[in-house]
């Protein structure tokens, strides 16, 4: 899977709109039986609620988008709530928004607004981060070349994640997926040829997003 922008954390955020409560959950998902199980969760835990809509994106490709009403006029509550998570550019998010019905009516284009609305605070409540997946390379120098080394990659945007001092010097360092050949290059580059670079695990690491 490649960098993608999903919730902060679990959570949830309600807003009241003509005395009817609006109660929107958030949740990570990777899976349709994860978010199915979450919808599910929420639905119980809200039973006496007049509607428990739902609407959750997820896949390598976003390719599992489903949307549902739960009793509110066809297309005023799962979808708005879909096309907020897709305005928003999220993955791996399903979100349920529970409505406690206050007795004023709010016709086709309230819903839309309300449900849509719903989703889109909760989202600026909880916050958004990027999932960017990195690599990490470990460089390995003599003493007299470590000094340079370190130097460059410390003004760089690289992040350095430890150095390691034995009969010589190793850096640990993580490196964002898209930039591994640039970073190797540079690698050669700042040591005249005569750093070793040896790949590790993979990682995920989260930067917030500010909207």
């Amino acid at each position: 899977m490649q960098n993608f922008r999903t919730i902060k954390e679990n959570g949830s955020h309600e807003i009241e709109i003509k005395k009817s409560r609006f109660i929107c959950h958030l949740s990570r998902t990777e899976t349709e039986e994860e978010a199915i199980k979450f919808i599910e969760s929420i639905k119980k835990e809200h039973s006496k609620a007049n509607h428990n809509c739902s609407a959750y994106i997820l896949g390598e490709r976003q390719e599992f988008q489903r949307a549902h009403d739960d009793g509110e006029p066809s297309g005023t509550a799962g979808v708005p709530m879909l096309e907020m998570l897709k305005k928003r550019k999220l993955n791996n998010v399903t979100a349920v928004v529970t409505r406690y019905f206050g007795g004023v009516k709010l016709g086709g284009g309230g819903l839309i607004r309300a449900y849509g609305g719903s989703v889109n605070d909760a989202l600026s409540s909880i916050g958004i981060v990027e999932r960017q997946l990195h690599q990490y390379i470990t460089v390995m120098v003599s003493y007299p070349m470590s000094g340079k080394l370190e130097n460059q990659l410390r003004i760089s945007t690289y992040i350095l994640q430890d150095i390691h001092y034995t009969e010589s010097v190793s850096f640990e360092c993580l490196i964002r997926i898209e930039h591994i050949d640039q970073f190797i290059n540079e690698v050669i580059e700042w040591t005249s040829g005569q750093g070793t670079c040896t790949m590790g695990a993979q990682a995920w690491i989260e930067s917030e997003i500010s909207e």
